[in-house]
């Protein structure tokens, strides 16, 4: 029987284990968007085969300066932050371990403030969302966005082609797209949220144009066997709200990039970091339209975990919340060991507290 435990190779990465850290947002990188030193051993700790992560998911990463939303997040499109990521892969090289750079452009989740020129975001649509955006001294309201022109679609998709790239420059194994979580490439799928009338809005097949395109440029520049996308089908994060009919819109995104044969797809199952029966989906029925492998994510405990690898109902399983507090949890899973506490008033910016200075199972038990 496969188990939580057993290697696994997707598409052209060989992983030592199905336990994956999930990408999450810390908020933690340096003047200019740069990944640190201190980033790198927070990485590192987590990287160990046999007692962190199989498979590293980094923090979002924006793809150009347009894609930042929150203060201090990494970026991924020029030489200074490519030789800091440089020192984040080789960290984790070195522990044996592998690691993938998620690529994200926020769309209209961001301020001004944050924005080339103080110019509003861009997203699918004009509308202000509903959420909060964090710089630095709290969670601020994020800005209204204004809407992509058609002609300036295609520097977008650009902008991931370039950020692919750049991570293969900078010795990642690969890179993993957010279309998930009410971000950029979300605000185009949701019909909630996108209101366009060209031949990015509409009907369902228009909607996935912009998932498709930057999907095919990734997987055509790296190689479809490095190449894997978030998906959080029914999330209501960042004000993104239920799409009228999100089975057949997630089921046509996910057929629509499958012939691009993807190293993986990683699903959202339920509300990101809530419920996960927060509204009906088939994941299952999601499944059959891709023979990759499968990740899934939100709120999976040991045994679920376990039974999910084991039962085939997915090949891989990530963990977000525990890896922040638990470096080691890898070893923690495979012996049922207890979990530190997570300090929620460290999650977001800050340094070395609450980020790297998490007890390893032998020093907690000391």
């Amino acid at each position: 029987m496969t188990t939580l435990f057993d290697p696994i190779r997707i598409g052209d990465i060989d992983l030592a284990s199905r336990i994956v850290m999930a990408p999450l947002t810390r908020d933690r990188a340096g003047a200019g968007q740069v990944p640190t030193e201190l980033m790198a051993r927070y990485y590192a700790q987590r990287a160990d085969p046999e007692r962190g992560a199989g498979l590293i998911v980094t923090e979002a990463s924006q793809v150009c300066p347009e894609g930042q939303g929150y203060l201090d997040t990494p970026g991924i499109f020029n030489a200074a932050q490519v030789t800091g990521w440089r020192r984040v892969t080789q960290a984790v090289h070195a522990r044996g371990g592998r690691i993938v750079v998620q690529l994200w452009h926020v769309g209209r989740i961001s301020h001004a403030s944050l924005q080339p020129g103080g110019q509003p975001p861009v997203s699918s649509t004009a509308r202000l969302a509903n959420a909060k955006t964090f710089l630095g001294s709290g969670f601020t309201p994020v800005s209204a966005p204004r809407a992509l022109r058609s002609e300036e679609i295609p520097g977008i998709v650009a902008h991931y082609r370039q950020a692919a790239l750049m991570a293969m420059e900078a010795g990642f194994d690969g890179v993993e797209v957010h279309a998930a979580n009410g971000y950029l490439i979300e605000q185009f799928l949701r019909d909630s949220i996108n209101d366009r009338s060209d031949g990015y809005g509409g009907s369902i097949d228009h909607r996935c144009r912009l998932l498709r395109e930057v999907m095919s440029a990734v997987a055509g520049t790296i190689g479809g066997g490095r190449t894997g996308v978030r998906l959080s089908p029914v999330t209501p994060s960042n004000d993104a709200g239920l799409d009228s009919r999100p089975q057949a819109l997630y089921e046509h995104a996910v057929a629509q990039i499958a012939p691009l044969q993807l190293a993986y797809v990683h699903v959202v199952e339920g509300a990101t970091g809530g419920a996960r029966d927060h509204a009906p989906f088939d994941y299952a029925a999601l499944r059959r339209h891709f023979d990759g492998a499968w990740v899934v994510n939100n709120g999976y405990t040991r045994a679920m975990a376990m039974e999910a690898v084991a039962s085939g109902a997915a090949d891989l399983v990530s963990f977000g919340k525990p890896f922040i507090a638990n470096p080691d949890l890898g070893r923690r899973l495979r012996e049922d060991a207890a979990l530190n506490v997570l300090h929620m008033s460290t999650l977001y910016g800050g340094g070395a507290a609450g980020y790297t200075d998490y007890p390893c199972l032998d020093t907690a038990r000391a």
